[in-house]
């Protein structure tokens, strides 16, 4: 993956093209530097560096009409006064206090920073399992997303067989969900509605959504039998070839199509920093999101582990959490910069909202993840965040300055 930079006068903020990343950081960051950079006798530049000028909505790459899931930040960069340089950034030197990076024309080229905020994203875990890198989908890019849909569209044209009409969904966590239970509709868009469809999710867990907690996992449960998805649980896949998957206790599972969920790891430009990491690679930061044991850097969305509350809960890698987390780390970068009182980063109030396909949604509150709303009220809520929420605000300075304000109550 590329990075992104974005600076408030001399203060960089380093940021991956990951959908759910950029639009946290992007519209947090830069907004909120330039509301500070307007102060008094003060002159602020806010580049940003990044293969594309658009924020690609990662949350959506599930679905699959993807033509809406791209969203161009030119005119947001241009109304807030950010400056946007082309280019994927390939090594930090914090001493230097410079990004290297390689331009549009693949040129080596560097940025110096005072202060550096990191919010390059994560990616699909993808371990060295035979087979996965060849034969496994995913839906962490668009590129992917693009490539998964392509071949879905293909199987029309191979003689009709099981395996052709057999998705395998390798974790049964958020992402794994999401798209084990779109998967029937759409294969079923492609190959016809009397086609004989199965969907699969392989799950380490001793329960259908386990990893998601008690409460909701009766409502995925329920869910999944309405909608005919079956979970295999309790063991891993062990290879992964062009005819389907070999799980670990021996068990065969014939499928044309493979795509892999299990877990995620922060950016590989984490480990070109000095600082403590949790098991995703996550920097560990403080209550301003500044890299413990780092003078000018700040990390933030899924590079950043950091606390919400006072009751030792930490961020999750989601949207929900990028989104506040973007206000925030570019707020205090900024202030820091400018010798302004920082504010602490604080994100108590926790949902969740997940899509489970034709079934609809459901809704919860809390860690504990209480049920409030299910089926297609669930499923309106979830259509809201994913076509209104989690885009860029509208590229008026004043409204992108007030959607970037790190005391913003976060609901969603």
């Amino acid at each position: 993956m590329a990075g992104d930079i974005h600076t408030c006068t001399n203060f960089r903020h380093l940021d991956q093209p990951l959908p759910v990343l950029v639009r946290g950081f992007g519209e947090g960051i830069g907004t909120r530097c330039v509301d500070l950079a307007h102060a008094p006798h003060v002159t602020v530049e806010m580049p940003l560096l990044a293969p594309q000028a658009e924020l690609r909505v990662r949350p959506r790459f599930y679905e699959s009409d993807l033509s809406t899931t791209v969203a161009s930040l030119g005119p947001l960069f241009d109304a807030v006064g950010v400056q946007y340089v082309q280019g994927s950034a390939t090594r930090i030197d914090a001493a230097g206090r410079r990004v290297i990076y390689r331009d549009a024309s693949g040129a080596q080229a560097e940025l110096n920073f005072d202060r550096l905020i990191l919010a390059s994203g994560s990616q699909v875990a993808r371990p060295p399992l035979a087979g996965i890198d060849s034969f496994a989908f995913d839906v962490d890019s668009l590129e992917a997303a693009q490539k998964l849909e392509a071949h879905l569209q293909n199987l029309r044209d191979k003689p009709t067989s099981q395996a052709r009409n057999t998705v395998v969904v390798v974790g049964g966590g958020f992402s794994g969900i999401e798209t084990a239970t779109e998967m029937p509709a759409r294969l079923r868009a492609i190959l016809g509605n009397e086609a004989d469809v199965r969907v699969i999710v392989v799950d380490m867990g001793k329960q259908v959504g386990s990893v998601m907690g008690e409460q909701i996992a009766s409502v995925i449960a329920a869910a999944s039998d309405t909608l005919g998805v079956t979970w295999k649980l309790g063991s891993p896949v062990s290879m992964v070839d062009e005819h389907g998957v070999q799980l670990d206790n021996g068990e065969r599972i014939e499928a044309s199509t493979v795509v892999w969920t299990v877990g995620v790891k922060a950016s590989a430009l984490t480990q070109q920093i000095d600082g403590e990491r949790d098991a995703f690679g996550r920097l560990h930061v403080d209550r301003n999101l500044k890299v413990l044991g780092q003078d000018a850097i700040y990390a933030t969305g899924d590079t950043a582990y950091a606390a919400v509350d006072e009751l030792g809960n930490h961020a999750l890698m989601t949207c929900q959490h990028a989104i506040a987390l973007g206000r925030s780390s570019g707020n205090n970068a900024a202030a820091d910069l400018l010798g302004v009182e920082p504010i602490p980063y604080s994100q108590p109030k926790y949902v969740t909202c997940l899509d489970l396909g034709a079934w609809g949604a459901v809704f919860t509150e809390g860690w504990e993840r209480k049920v409030v709303l299910t089926g297609k009220e669930g499923k309106e809520l979830k259509m809201q965040i994913n076509t209104q929420w989690i885009y860029p605000p509208e590229a008026k300075r004043e409204i992108a300055l007030a959607a970037a304000d790190p005391l913003i109550p976060v609901v969603a």
